[in-house]
């Protein structure tokens, strides 16, 4: 819990990610060779912070690039430790930094569940089903990226510019965890979104991202059967719909503020239209196919589009809905995405052409990664 914060403040000291979270570890192990003997101190952060402020200490005076300023420094080292408020700063930076754009999407993710989410490697690399020692790599030539190009620990002036590398790193994590039905990688999601709006409050984007993260991290219970299949939203029971999580979301989305138009609140704007209806049949699908035509119009995104096709279906009739789906057939960019052909297969078998639909069903199968999901294809193929 501690050891993000340690990170961040050493970060700013030594200017060395890879460094710092060398040093939050020496306060780590101290901490578990002292305390089983002398006991948990009534403040275990201040504890761990005094350690790992006498180790940065014992750093600079070693290292011989900062002897003229020795002095100086150990004195901005005793003082910086000691105000909360700087250790907030600090925690933005470093999530600036784990997500800086040099660095690859993989690169970014990785030392972001490191450095923040307190992820061991290990953990990381069976989150995302790939080797230990990939991880490892990503993380060690991050840290190395970063050191090389000297990236500066401090909040960047392109604030918005960059808080959507940030924004997307965090949705990734999320993204993750729900289609690979693992909660505990959502959870990660959401505590560093959650931080992340503690530090930037004004932020409607960020608030955005929580909303929608929190309203579909509700329906996890819903969304397997007893068989382990997964249940289509539509299909989903909702009385097993977490209406803490959706409550936390609704409020989330009212602090973006009723002006905001950006990607992740009008998406929240969305998943907010499903959580509101009580069952299928209530949900306004006519306000969610003109909320997926804001979001075209800002994201320029096929797969919005293919999105506003499926709830102008829904809310106009099938045919309309594969009038636009057909469109979107001849996209390079959707040519292997499997919801595509299962979207289509949707329309054609609601339209009574059973064999189109179980065609499409089958290549909608063939491409997908997740094994749940073509069981769900192949089942629908089927019954087509």
């Amino acid at each position: 819990m501690e050891a993000a914060k340690l990170i961040a403040a050493l970060t700013r000291i030594v200017r060395d990610v890879g460094i710092a979270e060398d040093l939050a570890q020496d306060a780590l192990v101290a901490a578990l060779q002292q305390w089983p003997n002398e006991g948990i101190p009534d403040k275990p952060g201040a504890w761990l912070m005094t350690i790992a402020k006498h180790r940065a200490i014992d750093l600079i005076r070693r290292n011989a690039l900062f002897e003229r300023k020795q002095a100086d420094l150990v004195r901005d080292v005793e003082v910086q430790f000691e105000e909360p408020e700087v250790i907030d700063d600090d925690l933005l930076r470093l999530i600036f930094i784990a997500c800086h754009p040099i660095l690859t999407t993989e690169a970014r993710v990785a030392l972001t569940l490191r450095l923040l989410g307190g992820l061991t490697t290990d953990e990381i690399a069976r989150a995302f089903l790939v080797p230990e020692p990939t991880v490892a790599q990503r993380i060690v030539r991050a840290k190395r990226a970063l050191a090389e190009a000297k990236v500066p620990f401090e909040v960047p002036t392109d604030l918005a510019g960059r808080l959507a590398s940030v924004l997307e790193v965090i949705y990734l994590i999320f993204n993750e965890g729900y289609s690979a039905i693992r909660p505990s990688l959502c959870e990660d999601a959401l505590r560093l979104g959650r931080i992340l709006a503690e530090l930037v409050p004004n932020e409607s984007e960020v608030h955005g991202l929580i909303a929608l993260m929190e309203i579909q991290a509700s329906r996890f219970a819903a969304r397997l059967g007893d068989k382990g299949q997964i249940v289509p939203l539509l299909e989903q029971d909702r009385g097993r719909w977490d209406y803490v999580f959706i409550g936390r979301g609704l409020a989330a989305l009212a602090r973006a503020g009723e002006h905001a138009h950006g990607p992740y609140v009008l998406q929240a704007a969305i998943a907010a239209c499903h959580a509101r209806a009580h069952t299928p049949e209530e949900t306004d699908w006519e306000r969610i196919a003109s909320l997926y035509e804001t979001l075209a119009d800002v994201t320029q995104s096929p797969v919005v589009e293919l999105n506003r096709a499926v709830a102008i279906g829904m809310a106009r009739g099938p045919a309309a809905g594969l009038a636009l789906i057909d469109e979107l057939m001849h996209e390079p960019s959707l040519r292997n995405y499997q919801f595509l052909p299962a979207a289509r297969g949707d329309l054609l078998a609601k339209l009574g052409r059973r064999e189109e639909a179980r065609e499409e069903f089958e290549r909608a199968a063939s491409l997908t990664t997740n094994e749940r999901e073509r069981d769900l294809l192949l089942q629908r193929a089927a019954s087509a």
